[in-house]
């Protein structure tokens, strides 16, 4: 009797091309279930072994508990792996908890971070306002203005931090010469990549040491769980240090992933390069749509020429991505615009299967003070797009239809 014929060797794995990584896992060890199963206990029994095991200091081998790590979780782990190219990956609650976790993780009191005028607005104000109160302190500078980079960069300075598409603006930053400088000083290169997505884009790959994803975006896919997860591949950290941060901030902190979303994100991998695919084409489409639309003053959307960083993105980038932002006049005509759609949703968030849409500066970045908002270039006629999968076509029109009413 074989028993071969039903797995993929890791070898092989790690050969195949991204789609056929991001769906195939091995299948469950007791039931050669194809999905995987969801362990939901927070308690696991011990015997006299495991709980020597645990004295003598084994963590992810043996069941602790829930807050510790579980079976789903490491199975959502290991195919972030897979698909992001890493050597290591710790899963968190939320792609802010994979943010605070990693910073925390790295920094104490004392020590500072360069990081990108325009990032995320909850990971501004922990960098502006909260991460102050512990002593580290963050230079915001332009990273797409390499000099400016190199200038912010103090003795102290721990951390370079960048969006690999940066939220709303789509700014597309060079990767591997902001990875040069910073490593030159061996400073640690952290990446949120929630608006490519490792279907759109694998920072790893391009040398930078530690990913965050909110993979409650386009990871997932379905509006439908909260989760996040950070990747390493890097020769500056110790091959140990996700499973460090695991035990010694994210598991004080008590932010790791549950077991029903870890299982929920897990499903949504599967899609995600076919659903990519499909929300990259139909951005391209929208953004080609809009500059040529007489209500809308300017598109970005780094697969348009006209996009300031679109030579970098083709260099990064096989497809662009599924987020685009256009702008109207001011915020009550963005208001009406979004008011008025039917197919399109006005909502937070993003990378589901249906298309939403927001008001960045009203929205996201309202607790950003203004001129901080102008330093970002977050005007306030901006409306960010995230596009599902709804016929580009229904979706031009629908938002013509919008347009129309200012």
């Amino acid at each position: 009797m074989t028993t071969g014929g039903y797995r993929v060797t890791p070898d092989k794995r790690g050969k195949l091309r991204f789609a056929s990584k991001a769906v195939y896992y091995p299948p469950d060890e007791g039931t050669r279930s194809i999905n995987a199963p969801i362990i939901t206990s927070s308690s696991f029994q011990y015997d006299a072994d495991i709980y020597q095991r645990v004295v003598d200091g084994e963590r992810k081998a043996v069941n602790i508990y829930g807050r510790c790590g579980n079976p789903t979780e490491y199975q959502f782990e290991e195919q972030m792996i897979a698909i992001e190219g890493a050597d290591a990956c710790l899963a968190t609650a939320s792609g802010m908890a994979a943010i605070s976790v990693a910073l925390f993780g790295l920094l104490k009191s004392g020590d500072h971070i360069v990081c990108d005028w325009t990032t995320y607005s909850s990971t501004h104000e922990m960098l502006d306002h909260r991460l102050t109160d512990y002593g580290i302190t963050t230079t915001f500078v332009d990273t797409a203005d390499i000099d400016a980079v190199r200038a912010a960069i103090r003795d102290n300075t721990k951390v370079l931090y960048f969006e690999a598409i940066a939220n709303p603006t789509m700014k597309v930053p060079a990767v591997r010469p902001l990875v040069d400088i910073a490593h030159e000083r061996g400073i640690v290169v952290i990446c949120d990549n929630t608006f490519a997505s490792p279907a759109v884009f694998r920072p790893l790959e391009w040398g930078v040491d530690l990913v965050v994803e909110s993979a409650t975006k386009f990871i997932g896919g379905h509006n439908d769980a909260i989760g996040g997860a950070i990747s390493m591949k890097s020769t500056l950290l110790p091959d140990d240090f996700l499973e460090q941060i695991r035990w010694n901030t994210m598991v004080k902190w008590g932010s790791p992933l549950s077991p029903f979303n870890a299982w929920i994100l897990l499903r949504g991998i599967q899609t995600l390069a076919v659903r990519l695919d499909r929300q990259c084409q139909t951005a391209m489409t929208l953004a080609t749509h809009f500059e040529q639309h007489p209500k809308v003053r300017r598109v970005w959307y780094p697969g348009l020429p006209s996009h300031p960083q679109h030579a970098i993105a083709c260099e990064q980038m096989p497809k662009f991505g599924g987020m685009l932002t256009f702008e109207v006049d001011d915020a009550d005509e963005a208001l009406r615009v979004l008011d008025s759609l039917e197919l399109a949703c006005f909502a937070a968030s993003l990378g589901g299967v249906r298309t939403t849409t927001q008001i960045p500066a009203t929205m996201a970045f309202l607790d950003v003070p203004e001129e901080q908002r102008q330093q970002m270039n977050i005007s306030q006629g901006m409306i960010r797009v995230s596009t599902g999968l709804e016929d580009a076509d229904d979706l031009a029109a629908d938002f013509d239809a919008a347009l129309a009413k200012i």
